[in-house]
């Protein structure tokens, strides 16, 4: 059935954060509806946006630390969840 890409289990746990992310969101904001807050973007983002942002950012991190060679792709993961925790912090 997925013969078509080539699944190894760091893929699909990686689809399975994301899909697991974005279902304890939605419940999140059925559950606890949320005001929009203005960080040091000085724009109004919710829980979702700075998810999204969060998302987005992380992959160019990644992609940078390839291109770059700064060291093992493991060590990127750190450098994203700090990103992550500042973004849904200060954004």
């Amino acid at each position: 059935m997925l013969d078509w890409m080539a699944w190894t289990w760091p893929t699909a746990a990686f689809f399975g954060v994301i899909a697991t992310l974005l279902t304890l969101f939605t419940v999140l904001a059925i559950k606890y509806p949320e005001v929009p807050r203005k960080g040091v973007l000085r724009i109004e983002t919710t829980r979702g946006d700075r998810l999204y942002i969060s998302l987005l950012g992380s992959a160019f991190i990644n992609l940078a630390w390839l291109g770059l060679e700064v060291g093992p792709q493991p060590y990127a993961l750190i450098v994203c969840l700090v990103y992550a925790a500042a973004v849904f912090r200060w954004v």
